[in-house]
């Protein structure tokens, strides 16, 4: 297989939905034939489809997996699963117009569906005896039903792509039907030994099965971990993530389309940032590999292929010291511990965490002082409650407390700006936000502010003012001048 030469592509849910965009704008564009190939695309599902086969990612509202994981009644999930065949038939007969490509699409999902409904009937049946216990394989069910999703949308654009006379190929990594598991690394070996990308274009499943198990480590983020494996073992030149919007300089729904700017440059260590705020530009540990083994990660605008994009090195420090972009995160809960005993007693935190841990509950930020550990997580109010009430068994003599806040923060490649933290604070303050909390870490990478969750926009409007607004002349030029690889 040719190396070095080619680009792995990874193509968003959002961009997904809209098959003409995603065509004509990234997979087509002004190449000509002979230019169609050297990429590799791996593809997430729909959008919303695997909100339907999970549960949704923002409500919590329960999806296959989460009514068959928690079924009062034994068939709430199936009723879930017949209703899931007609939306994804439903969005088959919105792309092809051609009723027997529709028909085989529809053979595709529909076989694979029902093929679930049977495996999840026989572990019903299974466990209804008392040695075998549900609990024990229901990392297994999430990962087949998450794989559904991803098996539609490669599928479809691989058949799509056929019909419009571009030599697609299907790359099912789901593991549906393989006779053996493998490491995640030797299982895409195998997958692309047999691809020749100088005249095959791979559309690949955001999900892939494995021995590690990669919702176990990443749950969603699965398809970023796939992506940038696949960039790795294959030594793409440059690694590119197709989204729905540019990543620019704040939310432009929040401070003003004409107020933010695309960043043209940045590093790994604010795209970890930004992912730990929930503003993902790659999870942390999918940059990881892309950032040892020096590939660059390009986040491009499905919408806007004119534009390079955001490039993202390991080695890039603006050439001035800056703030580069504004991100937050609504929504979060603070954990406050208070307990007179803490003082000076080693391992206080570390109890805390395991508490978290059992829960699956995810901190983004956390403050210390003598008596008192306050965690900042990104979780559901049922979650919360159940952490408060094991916190307050293991902390007898404790004071257990909760509030909803919002986390702020100002990122950037060197934030080592004489006088930022004053700047910032005063922005706030020219708002009437009261600053709850701060962090500030020596690396000079971020700067976040604990807030009332009211004034999120408010917070996130002053400090772009103030931070970016006025050197948006400036990012304007880096954008202009960062140009593809």
């Amino acid at each position: 297989m040719t190396t070095a030469q080619h680009t792995v592509e990874k193509v968003g849910g959002t961009s997904m939905s809209n098959y003409e965009a995603v065509r004509d704008n990234i997979i087509i564009g002004k190449r000509k034939k002979s230019d169609l190939y050297q990429r590799i695309f791996v593809v997430s599902a729909y959008g919303g489809v695997t909100n339907e086969l999970l549960e949704h990612k923002k409500t919590g509202e329960p999806g296959v997996y989460a009514l068959f994981a928690d079924a009062e009644s034994d068939w709430a999930w199936g009723d879930d699963l017949t209703k899931l065949i007609q939306l994804l038939t439903d969005i088959n007969g919105e792309l092809f117009t051609d009723p027997m490509l529709k028909q085989q699409a529809d053979q595709f999902i529909t076989d694979r569906i029902e093929g679930v409904r049977g495996c999840l009937i026989d572990l019903q049946r299974l466990c209804s005896y008392g040695q075998f216990q549900l609990e024990e394989h229901l990392l297994t069910v999430r990962e087949m039903l998450a794989g559904i999703g991803e098996a539609h949308s490669a599928f479809n654009t691989a058949l799509k792509l056929q019909q419009e006379g571009i030599n697609a190929r299907f790359v099912d990594l789901t593991g549906w039907r393989d006779s053996e598991l493998l490491p995640l690394d030797e299982k895409l070996r195998q997958a692309f030994d047999a691809i020749d990308l100088s005249r095959e274009l791979p559309i690949v499943t955001g999900y892939a099965q494995c021995k590690e198990g990669l919702m176990r480590t990443f749950d969603r983020g699965y398809s970023e971990m796939t992506f940038s494996r696949v960039a790795v073992i294959t030594n793409a030149r440059e690694a590119i993530i197709h989204k729905e919007y540019h990543l620019s300089s704040a939310d432009p729904k929040v401070v003003g389309e004409d107020k933010v700017v695309p960043l043209g440059r940045t590093n790994y260590d604010v795209a970890d940032q930004l992912a730990n705020l929930g503003m993902e530009a790659i999870h942390p540990r999918a940059g990881k590999g892309l950032r040892q083994n020096e590939i660059p990660l390009r986040v491009m605008n499905t919408f806007e292929p004119e534009h390079t994009g955001t490039l993202i090195t390991g080695d890039y420090i603006s050439e001035k010291p800056q703030v580069e972009i504004i991100a937050g995160a609504k929504g979060v809960f603070a954990i406050e511990v208070f307990d007179q005993d803490m003082q000076g007693e080693p391992g206080s935190d570390r109890k805390i965490l395991d508490v978290m841990t059992r829960f699956k509950v995810r901190f983004m930020s956390k403050d210390t002082n003598a008596n008192t550990i306050t965690h900042y997580v990104d979780t559901t109010l049922k979650h919360v409650k159940r952490v408060v009430k094991a916190l307050e068994e293991v902390f007898p003599n404790a004071e257990v407390s909760t509030r909803k806040v919002a986390l702020v923060s100002a990122c950037g490649s060197d934030m080592k700006v004489p006088g930022i933290l004053a700047r910032s604070v005063k922005a706030l303050a020219d708002k009437d936000i009261s600053v709850l909390a701060i962090h500030q870490c020596m690396r000079q990478v971020d700067i976040q502010f604990v807030i009332d969750e009211d004034h999120y926009d408010q917070a996130i409007v002053g400090l772009h003012g103030a931070l970016i607004e006025p050197h948006n002349h400036e990012y304007a030029i880096v954008a202009a001048s960062t140009t593809a690889c």
